[in-house]
């Protein structure tokens, strides 16, 4: 599949739906780093008998799992990279006179407005010429 290019009006557009998509993600990761420091303590204090005492939360933390790497991928299927989850970086792949680009976000910016090269990173930012 080619990679898509986003303009910087075309992120920003699609920057409310992100944000929604994120907060959701981020609620799922504390509820899943929540529900593996219970199971840590369960563990440490419990004493195993024949059964499994661990199955049903195990279980419960593997499809937490699942649902956290669903909603990755849905950034992914939008063309943008989620670089970090808490606190949220996204990056949209795009091209700045003719040169390939990687718009950036952090949560808490109102908007898009800054962009850096493939290998800058983000300490490389710089802002967006049309900002």
């Amino acid at each position: 599949m080619d990679q898509i290019h986003f303009t910087l009006s075309e992120a920003n557009a699609l920057l409310p739906q992100l944000q929604e998509d994120l907060l959701k993600l981020q609620l799922l990761t504390q509820q899943f780093e929540e529900k593996f420091d219970e199971l840590q303590v369960l563990k440490a204090t419990t004493d195993r008998g024949s059964d499994d005492p661990f199955f049903e939360a195990e279980s419960q933390l593997e499809f937490m799992r699942m649902d956290i790497e669903l909603h990755i991928g849905n950034f992914d299927r939008k063309g943008v990279f989620l670089k970090m989850i808490n606190p949220g970086l996204i990056d949209f792949p795009s091209i700045l006179d003719g040169e390939e680009i990687l718009i950036c976000w952090k949560q808490g910016e109102d908007r898009i407005s800054h962009y850096h090269g493939w290998n800058d990173g983000f300490m490389g930012r710089k802002a967006f010429p049309e900002a």
